[in-house]
Order: structure tokens, then sequence, then C-alpha cells
């Protein structure tokens, strides 16, 4: 059986169990999108390829976020299109109102926007997902997009908080399924750098 919908149970498994199921939490040394090295990787895109599994992720987020009653939810590029999408659906099916998923696309360094047309009312209930989280920066990101269209996130939820340390999104209470610490350094700083392992770049490939 090499199917992770076969092999564990969405609706029991614990968020770990998921991603080792899928084959996701990777082992090796590896250049994060933050700029810094670590040798665990977390590869969300093997476990949202399995449409159970997305669903019962979307689903947990939801569950999360319900009691904020959003009228939005948004996502920064790439991992949190499906989540907002997903979150969206579970949201409004859970409280009975229309709920809209969007997702913020970078615009330059350390910058994302709302395109596409999309567009925030003031009575707008908005809240942010995103899969893993380590620096915090394209929350953060998502956060201020938000903010320059004329909006305001009410919270934020991550499927795994992987950071070592607090880190803030710009004020937004911040909230995870899972916590799986795993440890990263700059690169100037790295032991595995140092010990020649060789280096991968995920997703870049």
């Amino acid at each position: 059986m090499t199917s992770a919908e076969i092999l564990v149970d969405p609706r029991t498994a614990s968020v770990e169990g998921i991603f080792e199921a899928a084959g996701a939490l990777r082992r090796g040394h590896f250049a994060l999108k933050s700029g810094r090295h670590s040798d665990r990787y977390l590869e969300k895109f093997a476990v949202l390829q399995y449409p159970t599994l997305a669903v019962e992720i979307g689903r947990r987020l939801a569950e999360s976020l319900a009691p904020h009653q959003p009228t939005l939810v948004v996502g920064p590029t790439t991992g949190g299109v499906l989540l907002a999408f997903e979150t969206a659906r579970h949201l409004q099916e859970r409280l009975g109102h229309v709920v809209r998923g969007v997702f913020a696309e970078p615009t330059g360094p350390g910058e994302r926007a709302l395109r596409r047309g999309w567009s925030i009312s003031g009575e707008e209930r908005i809240v942010l997902v995103d899969d893993i989280l380590t620096s915090g920066a394209s929350v953060r990101e998502t956060v201020n997009a938000v903010a320059t269209a004329g909006g305001r996130p009410l919270a934020a939820t991550v499927i795994v908080d992987r950071s070592t340390t607090a880190v803030d999104v710009g004020g937004v209470p911040l909230s995870a399924l899972a916590r799986i610490e795993i440890a990263s350094w700059e690169a100037r700083d790295c032991p595995l750098c140092r010990d020649g392992v060789a280096l991968e770049k995920p997703g870049s490939s």
C-alpha cells in the first residue's frame, strides 16, 4: 500500500501523523524559503496531493477560525491558494453564509497584493491561512496586502508551526493545528554545510 489515504485515517490522525504517512517529513540538508538551512523539511504538497487529506486539513482550519464568523479567507501563494479555497468551503457550510477564498501574490521582494480585481468591503470579516510557519514572512506579507486593500485580519491559522522562537505576524492573533519544532540555521552557521552535506532546494525541480 502506497496511498496515504489508505495508511492513515484523516479524521483521527494527528497532523504530524498525516505528514509522516504522506512521506512529507523529509530528512537531509535543505535551503528554506527564508534563506535558513535545516536538517528536516515539511513538504506540504506531499500531503495536499491527496484530496481526502487536503479536505481534512481545510476542515480543521475552518474549525479553528469559525468563531470569528469569517466572510473572507486569504492565503499567500503557493500553498495558501488551495488552503484558502478549501477552508472557505468548509466555513460556508458550517456558518451558513457566503465565504470567499482568495490569495495574495508576490509583487516584489517582501511584498504581496490582492490582485485579480478582488475587493474588500469595510464590513468584511477576514481570516488568514497558511501552510508551514517558520519566520512568518509570508503571513506578515499577507497581513500587509490585506491592509493595503482596506481590511484588517481577525486571526491567522497555519497547518504547522515549525518555528523555534515566538513569531510576530503584524499583531494578528496566530494559531497552528500542530507544532513541530525543527531547528534551522543561518547559512553561515549551518553545521551541515561545514560537514559538506549536499544541499537541496525543495520546490526548485
